[in-house]
């Protein structure tokens, strides 16, 4: 199902440098990795640790953190206990707040006694019962921190499609299952996050937001909307092996992890699937279908070019188009009949 990572993290120095410099508290520590997945502090009425009182820095995300597992509460329930966000952040919490922050696996099933198994899919660290309780420097974190999520980013998952058996139906969070829209079920990415999918075969990327639990097949990892599916595969190929990027929550990210807002209809009976986004990825390959046929009449790029392009779409055939740099495009589309509109997408750089 996955595939092996690549050499560059095998070949990982031991964790020599671990305490080397300034040591990063626990609190400082978590809310380094806390913002880097880009999720929200919804509310909740979890017990806070004796010592991260209200109004504290950290206060919102420890506590939903403990709320949801993330980080543990040895009181089987009771809440009174402290978190000690004051000492020194060791390898071990790091390893595992790390991992279930990037959702790899069910949070209880990420535990100190199971690192062993996690890092020998993930060698992000050199982990030993010697240097378990090693305090680490923020730069030790930050580095720990890109190893996996360069490794997470290389990883290859088997994703299916599901289509009109589930369309109009509920999904695991409460919404209404739209197979037309870029949407996807995930075992355990959070409600709402944004994943850009990318099919490891043609290089073609779809932002995705998970609203939906699944698939429940050994082997697979990802059940993408019928939009989402075709808009980087042809349905025929029923599953796909794709490389995730996780963008963070759908409330949070801005620009290029935006879900696109998509113009869809040049007339009442004639539609595009998804739609042209107004804000689309440089780098990605934006991929239509039409209800009926269209044509691409022209396109407008961002030097003020026209290339003109008379180019036909009939009806289940895909136009897909490669930005080449960043800036307005506009695109004057028409129908059998006549008819014509003209759609604006803007392309942002992903780059950070």
């Amino acid at each position: 199902m996955h595939r092996v990572l690549t050499a560059a993290l095998l070949l990982l120095l031991p964790f020599s440098a671990i305490a080397s410099g300034n040591t990063i508290s626990r609190r400082d520590g978590f809310l380094l990795i806390w913002q880097s997945i880009r999720r929200p502090v919804p509310e909740n009425r979890e017990k806070p640790f004796t010592d991260v009182s209200g109004g504290s820095r950290g206060f919102g995300e420890i506590t939903y953190a403990k709320y949801r597992g993330i980080i543990d509460d040895p009181s089987s329930g009771s809440g009174q206990v402290p978190f000690y966000p004051d000492d020194p952040l060791t390898l071990q919490d790091a390893l595992v707040w790390l991992l279930r922050t990037r959702s790899v696996a069910e949070p209880d099933t990420i535990q100190p006694q199971t690192l062993s198994g996690f890092l020998e899919k993930y060698p992000v660290a050199n982990f030993t019962a010697e240097n378990a309780r090693m305090s680490l420097s923020e730069d030790d974190l930050m580095t720990t921190m890109r190893r996996l999520d360069a490794a997470l980013a290389e990883e290859e998952h088997e994703v299916s499609l599901y289509a009109e058996k589930f369309h109009g139906h509920g999904t695991a969070f409460g919404e209404t299952f739209d197979m037309h829209a870029l949407t996807a079920a995930h075992r355990t990415f959070p409600q709402n996050t944004l994943v850009r999918v990318t099919n490891v075969a043609n290089g073609k990327s779809v932002i995705v937001r998970i609203n939906d639990r699944g698939p429940y097949v050994t082997g697979r990892d990802m059940d993408l909307s019928l939009a989402s599916f075709t808009s980087i595969a042809d349905r025929s190929k029923g599953k796909i092996q794709a490389r995730f990027g996780r963008l963070g929550d759908a409330a949070l990210v801005s620009g290029c992890g935006e879900e696109p807002r998509h113009q869809m209809r040049i007339t009442r009976d004639t539609r595009l699937l998804p739609g042209i986004p107004h804000v689309f990825p440089l780098g990605d390959t934006l991929t239509l279908r039409g209800s009926k046929s269209f044509v691409v009449r022209s396109v407008r790029y961002p030097d003020g070019t026209v290339a003109a392009q008379q180019n036909w779409i009939v009806k289940d055939e895909l136009f897909s188009f490669k930005p080449a740099v960043s800036g307005q495009y506009q695109f004057l589309l028409g129908t059998v009949r006549g008819n014509a509109r003209t759609m604006t997408m803007k392309v942002v750089s992903c780059e950070s």
